[in-house]
């Protein structure tokens, strides 16, 4: 087809589109939960069935720390990802379904007791090689994977979270998706619907390359991908705005403030103001405008899969600012800025995982971690060896022993 007449098609479209868009509703502000006596969610008790390499361990927790100790690949961050996976119903190591099946195994459970404020509560999460999931809550099976979300939050800190620096985009949108999935869990059905446009045109597309579409086809495409992907924008621009100034002020007490931390949410769309209208409008014209590379390369080029989280350094881009070390404190204000963030939203402070973290940081850093956490919040940390905790710490901890998928309570086998 000839330049001028794929013009005049995609302006075409771009009308029918904008007729065919719905009106969103006023998006309401993170309220903070009333303010009540502080007490952190308290994760009673775990029990694993065939979860990775656990083939049955019930773990009790006693303590507001939990101190898991073993050499590598004994399964301690496969508890810690069993947590993460009933407060998120995601795993930070994107793992499959059947990855997290133990070997041998067509299914596998976690199942978990929780207090909270309002009472107490039992969780299952179980899981199967061909992908099919089911979650209950208190013995009552639930039709939908959302309302199981938010009944437990977490907050999950690895070495593998350094990547929110050093890696690519789909890292920190990860990060940003799961910190919202907490925030308000109705974010994970509207990602889902999302993606599962942004997968149907994209196949729509591949199938049509060659093929001279309808411009009345397309634009039904158009008008979903541009509503689905405004909620998504909308939120994300709004948990940033919240989370940038907390990440900031962390940053400047543990760097000294010596250096200024700067988040911004760059959306593939142009975003001035967060108004469903004007982000639907700039959505359309955006795609108007890659509407013809779309058709040659068969994939959507415009929306929330192609956004970026930036992270900047005293005004220097963050992955090319200075040492590991001032990466790690960066990672480290993230991560306290989403407890923070989360305990004023939800009301109760989350549970804190902390996955061999502590080797990566150095003392300094250490202390600053360890400090800030104290009791108030629920912490399970996994660690090869206990030099990095003082006495104090230690008294004070529930300490296990993790070997080849067993859990003990005391030393009873050779590490």
């Amino acid at each position: 087809m000839k330049e001028g007449g794929t013009k005049r098609q995609i302006k075409r479209r771009l009308q029918t589109t904008r007729n065919l868009l719905p009106h969103l509703p006023y998006l309401p502000p993170l309220l903070p939960s009333p303010t009540l006596p502080f007490s952190p969610m308290y994760l009673k008790s775990i029990h694993l069935r065939q979860f990775r390499n656990y083939k049955e361990q019930q773990v009790d927790f006693s303590a507001a720390k939990t101190i898991l100790v073993g050499n590598n690949a004994q399964g301690k961050s496969n508890l810690l990802e069993a947590v993460e996976l009933l407060a998120t119903l995601r795993s930070h190591r994107m793992a499959r379904d059947r990855d997290l099946i133990r070997d041998g195994e067509v299914a596998s459970q976690i199942n978990a007791t929780l207090e909270r404020q309002n009472g107490i509560s039992d969780l299952t999460l179980t899981l199967r090689r061909n992908g099919r999931r089911t979650v209950a809550l208190n013995s009552e099976n639930l039709r939908r994977q959302m309302d199981f979300l938010g009944v437990l939050n977490a907050v999950q800190f690895s070495s593998l979270d350094l990547e929110l620096v050093r890696g690519g985009p789909e890292n920190r949108r990860n990060w940003l998706d799961t910190l919202l999935i907490q925030l308000e869990p109705i974010y994970a059905h509207i990602l889902q619907q999302y993606n599962q446009v942004l997968r149907q045109r994209n196949a729509f597309l591949k199938q049509n390359q060659e093929a001279n579409i309808q411009n009345s086809e397309l634009a039904l495409w158009d008008a979903q991908l541009a509503t689905t992907g405004t909620r998504v924008i909308r939120r994300r621009d709004r948990a940033i705005q919240r989370l940038a100034p907390i990440a900031k002020a962390w940053h400047a007490s543990i760097s000294g403030s010596t250096e200024i931390l700067q988040i911004n949410y760059l959306p593939s769309v142009p975003l001035e103001q967060n108004h469903p209208e004007q982000i639907q409008q700039a959505f359309l014209e955006k795609i108007q405008l890659r509407a013809v590379a779309e058709l040659r390369q068969g994939s959507t080029l415009v929306g929330p899969h192609r956004d970026e989280v930036e992270l900047t350094i005293n005004q220097t881009p963050a992955r090319q600012y200075g040492s590991q070390g001032q990466q790690r404190t960066l990672v480290l204000a993230l991560k306290l800025a989403e407890l923070q963030l989360i305990e004023e939203v939800v009301g109760e402070p989350p549970l804190l995982l902390l996955d061999d973290v502590l080797a990566e940081l150095d003392p300094s850093r250490q202390n600053q971690l360890l400090d800030a956490i104290q009791d108030r919040f629920q912490t399970l940390i996994t660690t090869t060896h206990l030099g990095s905790f003082d006495s104090q710490w230690l008294n004070s901890s529930q300490i296990l022993f993790v070997k080849a998928g067993e859990i003990s309570s005391a030393p009873a086998f050779k590490l």
